[in-house]
């Protein structure tokens, strides 16, 4: 009896596990596949045509900002440290750190304790501080080339986005950078999270301190365009409200003088996305970097064979399959199999290849044989609990040895069945808002299985059209009991999708249909109304949003009635002004869950 209890218990634990397993996998894939086709939205917007990217993007307060040399918001190129001093005041009630150049071990010390307590750098100190990183950063080459003869290990660390609790920790379990204890960070330092200021202040510091021992490679999202729908431009204007122009300015150079790729011992490359079949190392090694800037742009107006080269660093992902083909689900870069890894391997006498740029639930992944490593180092990157962190440690015999870590906000550790319930909870709201943004074409897609106009489809009919018009590549089969009811002979009511999602501030103004071309397009427009908003003020005016809104609509082919749009804007400008606070706009087509659920 006690053996055959064991047995079902052990059964029902091994039922419960793979349960949980399965719910956290598909969660981790709609996140993964939510943000890739997020990304094509970004390519999307990008690919406008040239008098329209002008309009757009490049107005001439922007280029006051980004392009123009001779504006007077653009840092001069040779401004010293003195200038900065000079013309920025720093009063006596701040507290912060005061840095001097230059800088001391003490002063990356003070940086790290302001940080932890959540104080801000001021402005003067970090303008001087990119100036003397783009400085420096101008003295290297594009291919960084080390050696582990003159330490014992090499840490190697991913993508951070933001997420300083990680980066703390890291120095915390591997000691801070030293001669000793050299780094290589491997881009994507920003983004996403709301510290990423703090983690370019903290890395450029320790490059100014120790520039033979800390080494930075340039990542994807090292871009400006990538920064302002991602979240870093955003979180610098915020912080530093006053200078935020000059140090996004001088961010975007510091950010082309990146190197793209480090090499150790001459047998391990390290850089950011991937490679192709097209990938040549000294060329690489050979181009002018600065002058590739904006890879995001660039990737789909210029169609030169070095801005391929490096979308490809940057974008590329490896598979299991042979070959290269074009990386669909991004939008950019490849897909490279075994076969491009060991060609080029070949051609190069390589022995392994680092690289980053993909989330990985354990914080790292090994693939083609061992010779291929993908390194995440942000942890909870898409939820608190979705997966670790890692980071590479690198012995003179080349050796890789992998560190997982996982920050946590709770003082005790949440139990497995709570951290899957909140990973899946966030995972199905984000795809739901997915669903509701498509719920027109979806509604076509169903109705063409529905040939009789009962409401019902059958599950294979209903999981193919859910398919053919978000095209994620999920198990929707599996995520039907989630998403749609089903009745007892099998038959899904495919309207119920949308049963339980609604606006989050619901405006009569708005027809359906408008609607939800708002919700779709929701970070998009975002984008492009950030730029016309030159003093920041979140307010534009009710022509430029009308402007804005019809060459949006017209190179997306949208077929929104003009009258529309105009009589909602005018609805919404409450006092009569003149102008629309347009986050409090756009967050009014913000879905979010009913609290009731439509019955069957």
């Amino acid at each position: 009896t006690v053996i055959r209890a064991a047995i079902l218990i052990q059964k029902w634990y091994r039922f419960t596990m793979a349960r949980l397993e399965m719910r956290r996998r598909y969660s981790l894939s709609i996140f993964q596949s939510i943000e890739y086709a997020d990304e094509q939205d970004q390519l999307q917007v990008c690919n406008l045509p040239s008098l329209l990217y002008k309009q757009l993007c490049y107005p001439q307060e922007f280029s006051q900002i980004f392009t123009s040399p001779s504006a007077p918001q653009v840092v001069d190129e040779d401004l010293c440290l003195k200038e900065f001093e000079k013309k920025i005041d720093v009063p006596d009630s701040y507290y912060g750190p005061r840095l001097s150049f230059p800088l001391t071990v003490e002063d990356a010390n003070a940086l790290l304790h302001a940080f932890r307590n959540e104080q801000l750098l001021h402005a003067r100190y970090v303008l001087q501080l990119l100036s003397e990183t783009r400085r420096v950063l101008k003295e290297m080459p594009n291919i960084t080339h080390l050696s582990t003869s003159y330490s014992k290990d090499i840490t190697v660390c991913g993508d951070l986005h933001g997420n300083l609790d990680d980066l703390l920790l890291i120095f915390y379990k591997n000691g801070l950078p030293s001669e000793q204890n050299r780094y290589v960070f491997n881009g994507d330092f920003v983004d996403r999270g709301k510290n990423s200021m703090e983690i370019l202040i903290i890395l450029f510091a320790f490059l100014l301190i120790y520039p033979n021992d800390l080494h930075l490679n340039r990542g994807n999202h090292e871009d400006y365009i990538m920064n302002l729908r991602y979240g870093f431009t955003k979180e610098v204007s915020k912080k530093y409200k006053d200078h935020w122009k000059q140090i996004l300015c001088l961010l975007r150079d510091v950010f082309s003088w990146l190197p793209l790729a480090t090499i150790i011992d001459s047998k391990v490359l390290i850089l950011h996305g991937g490679i192709s079949d097209t990938t040549d190392l000294d060329f690489l090694n050979a181009l002018e970097r600065n002058k590739v800037r904006d890879h995001i742009r660039v990737r789909v107006i210029l169609f030169s064979f070095k801005n391929f080269v490096i979308l490809d660093i940057l974008w590329s992902d490896p598979r299991s399959q042979n070959g290269c083909t074009p990386n669909k689900c991004r939008g950019g870069g490849c897909y490279f199999g075994p076969d491009v890894t060991a060609k080029l391997f070949e051609r190069y006498n390589l022995k392994m290849l680092i690289r980053s740029h993909e989330f990985k639930p354990e914080g790292y992944e090994i693939s083609h044989d061992g010779k291929v490593i993908t390194i995440f180092s942000a942890s909870n990157y898409y939820e608190e609990g979705s997966n670790r962190g890692a980071y590479i440690k690198l012995n003179p015999e080349l050796t890789p040895r992998f560190v997982q870590y996982q920050v946590s906000k709770f003082t005790c550790r949440q139990k497995l069945r709570e951290r899957v319930g909140t990973i899946e909870s966030s995972a199905l709201k984000s795809l739901r808002e997915k669903i509701y943004a498509h719920r027109s074409e979806l509604t076509s897609a169903f109705a063409q299985y529905d040939v009789n106009g009962t409401g019902w489809i059958s599950v294979n009919d209903w999981a193919a059209a859910m398919e053919s018009v978000l095209q994620l590549e999920l198990p929707w089969r599996m995520l039907r009991s989630q998403l749609a009811q089903m009745n007892p002979d099998g038959e899904v009511d495919f309207m119920s999708c949308f049963y339980d999602l609604k606006m989050d501030q619901p405006i009569k103004e708005a027809q359906p249909a408008l609607a939800e071309t708002l919700c779709r397009y929701r970070k998009d427009l975002e984008i492009i109304f950030n730029i016309i908003d030159k003093d920041h003020s979140g307010l534009i005016s009710l022509e430029e949003f009308s402007q804005t809104w019809r060459l949006f609509t017209s190179h997306l082919g949208i077929d929104v009635q003009d009258d529309s749009i105009d009589k909602l804007v005018l609805s919404i400008d409450y006092n009569k002004d003149g102008h629309i606070d347009f986050n409090e706009f756009l967050e009014a087509f913000h879905i979010v869950q009913r609290l009731e659920k439509k019955a069957t």
